[in-house]
Parts: structure tokens; C-alpha cells; sequence
């Protein structure tokens, strides 16, 4: 072949744009596919972020409508919890519920607590105190229920994050019909 005819073919070569589209498509395919799987990720976390946030406040809340309650009771509103978390699995959350009255010293005491899980979240210590209420929220005297969660999010996508993401939710209410929720066996 003469050197004429392989500049023509060079040039003809260079002049074809068929496979430009192919081409960019490989380029850019892989940067789409890890956006697309990146915000599937962040919504996922995002909805049990919000599952878990949702089960304290219903917790609580269930609670703070009773005039007083029971550990059967508060077995079956910790399953109310599990449901509320579903489609996410429930082994990975932990539910406290307690009861805390401010004393005559401004010390914020537990009345009663109980747990769902014995390995985290587990019950407080009657009368211990309890320190991370925010400033102002009860008097002294007065009481409120307080729900909190735990829930471990282990990502369906391992091979990026290997560790499980914790969120934790406190709900503070209080008691709608008497002035301090009392727990029978708590």
C-alpha cells in the first residue's frame, strides 16, 4: 500500500464519528452507575433514619396516653416499634422507654425504665439520674416519658461500608391524663 492511499484511510478514519457515542457511553456509564447507586444508598439510610426516629416518638407517645402500664404492655408496644421499622430488619433496633420526674432539688430521676433488648438500650436504674434531658424541659415535680432508640444500619452495599451506621432518637413527652405514668413489675 502507498503511503497516499494510508494517509487517505488515516484520514477517513479520523472523519468516522460512528462509534463516538459508544465510546462516550463507556466513559460515562460507570460515573452514572455509582451516582445512581450512591443516592439509593443515602435514601435508604435516610428512611431508617427516620423509621427509627418515628418508633421513639410512637413509643413514647403510646405511653404517654396510658394512665399506667405494665411490662406486658410495654412488650407489646416495643413490637409495635419492630413493625414500625419494617421493611428494615428489627434485630438491629433497641427501644427504651422510662419514666422521669424532677425532684424538689432539680435532679431529673428515673420513676421506672424498661428496655427491649438486654445488650443495648438496656433499662436505666430506678432513681438514677438522668443528666442529658435539655435545660428547662420539666419543674420540679412534674414528670415526662421518655422514649429513645438505637438502631444499627448495615448497608446492602457492604463492599463500600463496612461498618454499621448507628442512629439514636430521644423523644421527650408528657403524661396526657395523670401527672406520672406508674409500671406495674417494672
Amino acid at each position: 500500500m502507498s503511503r497516499r492511499v494510508a494517509l487517505g484511510v488515516i484520514r477517513r478514519f479520523e472523519r468516522d464519528r460512528r462509534g463516538a457515542s459508544a465510546v462516550e457511553f463507556a466513559l460515562i456509564a460507570p460515573v452514572m452507575l455509582l451516582i445512581y447507586f450512591g443516592l439509593v444508598e443515602i435514601c435508604q439510610g435516610y428512611m431508617a433514619s427516620r423509621r427509627a426516629s418515628h418508633t421513639a416518638s410512637i413509643v413514647a407517645d403510646l405511653v404517654a396516653q396510658s394512665d399506667a402500664t405494665t411490662t406486658q404492655d410495654l412488650t407489646s408496644i416495643f413490637a409495635i416499634g419492630d413493625m414500625i421499622m419494617r421493611p428494615f430488619p428489627s434485630t438491629p433496633l433497641a427501644i427504651r422507654v422510662s419514666s422521669v420526674t424532677m425532684d424538689a432539688n432539680g435532679v431529673a430521676r428515673v420513676d421506672w425504665s424498661r428496655g427491649s433488648k438486654t445488650t443495648t438500650l438496656t433499662a436505666r436504674g430506678k432513681t438514677s439520674v438522668v443528666s442529658d434531658l435539655p435545660p428547662g424541659l420539666i419543674d420540679r415535680g412534674e414528670s415526662l416519658i421518655l422514649g429513645e432508640t438505637e438502631f444499627e444500619y448495615t448497608s446492602p452495599f457492604a463492599q463500600v461500608i463496612k461498618t454499621p451506621i448507628k442512629f439514636t432518637r430521644s423523644y421527650y413527652l408528657r403524661p396526657r391524663t395523670v401527672e406520672r405514668i406508674t409500671c406495674a413489675n417494672c
